[in-house]
């Protein structure tokens, strides 16, 4: 217990450290971060029913909003749950949603100070659960301060998908010409329409845990010049210091957008 304690102290300390030589560096304006690993860290742990995985890291994400809040980033996209994984059999499925649903409603909360939305195909979600997130986040509506997007039923190329078919049907209910728009259509009428409201359709950092280095579709329009950092940790176990180290490997990088 008293090396834990010891373990955990020294560990704060260097947290601080990190963080004061962040100062004045640059930072990220938005971050992605993909929440994997939860079910292979329960294993790990011991755990006999994998949901507990889920649980502590439903538990862990307010605790890193805490940390953006800290670290000054101004935008949050937090992955947790895509649209491949909606094929999953409704025994694993219906708890994991509904940890989710207590993840965000959590998160939703008034005491904590930061705007929520929750996006991705949300239709395909049951119905109650669909309800429960966008009532959980309506509650934060101008709340301002960090803007977290919350992404659930999320595919990168889904969203693509609809934002083109959302541009169409902008156009047409504006009494406008589909040919005209196929003729002018231009990457803009795409950023327009992406699920998140911020208007912002490029993200400056994605961070994926668990070891795996692709991005399975992950904010898929927005990624194109977004630095990647991938970090060995399973999400449950994911620490400030691992954040702060994220955050100092993308202070590092020369970021050149295909210049």
């Amino acid at each position: 217990m008293a090396t834990k304690a010891i373990r955990t102290a020294l560990e704060a300390l260097y947290a601080r450290r990190l963080a004061r030589k962040l100062e004045g560096l640059p930072r990220p304006e938005h971050v992605g971060i993909m929440l994997d690993g939860n079910r292979r860290w329960a294993r790990e742990a011991g755990h006999d029913d994998p949901r507990e995985g889920y649980r502590v890291g439903g538990a862990k994400v307010a605790e890193f909003l805490r940390w953006c809040v800290a670290a000054r980033i101004e935008h949050v996209t937090l992955w947790m749950l895509s649209d491949d994984n909606l094929d999953r059999p409704p025994q694993q499925l219906g708890p994991l949603i509904g940890i989710i649903q207590e993840t965000v409603q959590d998160i939703c909360k008034p005491e904590h100070p930061w705007e929520v939305a929750v996006i991705g195909s949300l239709d395909l979600l049951p119905g109650d659960s669909a309800a429960a997130l966008k009532t959980a986040a309506g509650q934060t509506a101008g709340r301002g301060g960090l803007r977290v997007d919350v992404a659930v039923g999320y595919g990168g190329r889904r969203e693509i998908v609809d934002a083109v078919k959302s541009a169409f049907e902008a156009h047409i209910a504006a009494g406008g010409d589909p040919a005209t728009l196929i003729e002018n259509f231009d990457i803009e009428h795409i950023s327009q329409h992406l699920y998140s409201t911020t208007g912002r359709d490029r993200t400056d950092f994605i961070i994926r845990t668990s070891g795996e280095q692709r991005l399975s579709g992950f904010l898929l329009w927005q990624s194109a010049y977004a630095e990647v950092h991938w970090v060995e940790t399973f999400w449950p176990a994911f620490r400030r210091v691992d954040f702060l180290r994220a955050l100092r490997s993308y202070a590092k990088r020369d970021r050149r957008y295909g210049k």
